[in-house]
């Protein structure tokens, strides 16, 4: 008897080492065995005994873990705002000022041509100087500042920030403030990162040192080459307390900013009408133009 069980034991050892090696799934096992099922409970579920704990391996770089982890560290831009309210804007306070912003400057075939416009109209706006733009055309950049507009820092070849390290962002904002100092006597406080994207990481750097950064809440859409009425339309229909509107004063090669250049006055009566006094964006923000 005693011969039995053990022969029985030395069995039921023999088919649990087996099961860790075999490919054959637990379940199979059990069917097999049904003997042992009530010794290895496990077994009756399907699921292995849980193995020991092991200490991180390194995940190499590009593996999809890691490219997993970075989606899920980067926070979308409507997170940055409630994260870093202060430091990251795309509204002022909700009184009856409105913001003009013109990006893409200088272009010699906009940028004097909505010059012109604010002009007549005595209004001020905020333009966001491209380094690269200033260092061709700095007589353009001297008349935003003679005629009373700020100017802002809108990097140096109009990179996406999301996609290049913290480095070379440092270097597009610095390079282009120093371009702008040269021309305006000042480092301007704003920055407004092309198509309004950035990484937390940058946001950080920038609020380390002093920045401001201002995206929008009102889109013209100017850039699609619209016409004039649509122009106007896309601003009015949205515009309001506190909106800061983004248009364009430059563009690409082929870029047709005719509609806005037109929309422009009639923008400026239409919201002057409704009570609307137009601002600059440091004056909205009630913050110097310089660090």
């Amino acid at each position: 008897m005693k011969s039995l069980q053990m022969s029985r034991k030395l069995l039921i050892s023999a088919i649990v080492c087996f099961s860790l090696l075999s490919p054959a799934s637990d379940g199979e096992l059990a069917a097999a065995y049904p003997e042992i099922t009530g010794l290895f409970p496990q077994l009756d579920s399907g699921q292995r005994p849980a193995a020991e704990p092991e200490e991180d391996q390194a995940i190499p770089a590009g593996s999809s873990r890691t490219a997993s982890q970075k989606r899920a560290e980067t926070l979308t831009l409507s997170q940055l705002l409630r994260k870093y309210p202060e430091t990251i804007k795309t509204q002022g306070p909700r009184r009856k000022h409105i913001a003009l912003t013109f990006d893409d400057v200088p272009d010699p075939r906009f940028t004097p041509q909505v010059l012109d416009v604010l002009r007549r109209c005595h209004v001020h706006a905020t333009f966001f100087v491209v380094g690269s733009r200033a260092e061709k055309h700095p007589e353009l950049v001297a008349r935003m500042i003679k005629e009373g507009h700020a100017v802002g820092n809108h990097s140096y070849n109009h990179p996406k920030f999301g996609e290049i390290s913290v480095n070379a962002f440092r270097t597009q904002i610095i390079r282009t403030e120093n371009i702008i100092n040269t021309m305006a006597g000042y480092k301007p406080r704003l920055i407004r990162p092309p198509y309004g994207d950035i990484s937390e990481q940058q946001l950080k750097w920038a609020k380390a040192h002093g920045y401001k950064l201002v995206n929008w809440n009102v889109d013209s859409l100017d850039w699609k080459g619209l016409p004039k009425s649509q122009v106007r339309n896309n601003i009015i229909t949205h515009a309001g307390k506190g909106s800061i509107i983004l248009q364009h004063g430059g563009g690409g090669r082929g870029s047709n900013l005719r509609g806005t250049i037109q929309a422009l006055p009639e923008v400026i009566n239409i919201m002057r009408k409704r009570g609307y006094t137009f601002v600059t964006v440091p004056q909205m923000l009630q913050v110097s133009k310089e660090k």
